[in-house]
Order: structure tokens, then C-alpha cells, then sequence
């Protein structure tokens, strides 16, 4: 849960003290949860739930599902397609890869437009991707 959290912080481009401004907590609790001291309690959760409206809260507690609320609703087919090409691929991802299949999803959907894509590892760890 703890790498979902600096997923969190890292999206939203956060410093940890603004982060703990925002969900209303001492700075001391960040500092921590990030070091391992502490294991988030439920009203730590619930408070980040508060503060990050699309943040997919099963996600958040479970690591299952998509990050973002919002990306999931209106992006599951899209994300189940490039999914399953990768799936299907079984090699290694590498950034080259990465860049071609966002230039798929912006050819797909040109009304919009990606500034980050974060791939999430079942073993917690995570890879962000700026434009």
C-alpha cells in the first residue's frame, strides 16, 4: 500500500508535505509511512479518499483495478486491448514500447490527450511515463 501512496504523491506531483496538508495530517505520519515506521491506518485511507476524489479506492487498498476512477469508466476496453496485446506478447516492455502504445491511444482518441502513463507491477513496484 505504501508504493500506491508515493504513486499517488508521484502523480499528482506532490511534495510529501503538501501531500499531508491536502489530506489533513501531520507531516511527521508521511515521513513515517514512507520510511516503513508505520503501516497507514484506516482513517489515513479514508482521509485519502476524501482528498483524491478519483483515486480508486480498491485500488488504494487492494492494489486491484485501475488508479484512476475516471480511466477506468471511460477507458476499460481501450486499456483491456492493450493489455491483452501485451499478455499475449510475454516479453519484456521496454520504454520504446511504451511510447508506441501511447501513440495508438492518442491516434484513437484524439480529443484527448495523455500526460502520464503509470504501469502497475503485481509485485507493488510501479513505472511512470511523462509526455
Amino acid at each position: 500500500m505504501i508504493d500506491r501512496i508515493k504513486t499517488i504523491i508521484e502523480y499528482y506531483n506532490l511534495s510529501s508535505s503538501t501531500f499531508a496538508e491536502k489530506i489533513d495530517v501531520p507531516r511527521s505520519s508521511i515521513s513515517h509511512l514512507l520510511s516503513g515506521r508505520n503501516k497507514p491506518s484506516l482513517d489515513f485511507i479514508m482521509k485519502v479518499d476524501k482528498a483524491f476524489d478519483d483515486v480508486n479506492l480498491d485500488w488504494l487498498l487492494y492494489g486491484k483495478g485501475s488508479f484512476n476512477k475516471k480511466s477506468e469508466v471511460n477507458n476499460t476496453s481501450l486499456f483491456n486491448t492493450i493489455e491483452n496485446e501485451i499478455i499475449e506478447k510475454q516479453e519484456v516492455i521496454k520504454e520504446t514500447d511504451i511510447i508506441e502504445t501511447k501513440e495508438k491511444i492518442i491516434n484513437i482518441n484524439k480529443s484527448k490527450s495523455i500526460v502520464k502513463v503509470i504501469l502497475l507491477f503485481d509485485d507493488g513496484s510501479f513505472k511512470a511515463f511523462n509526455q
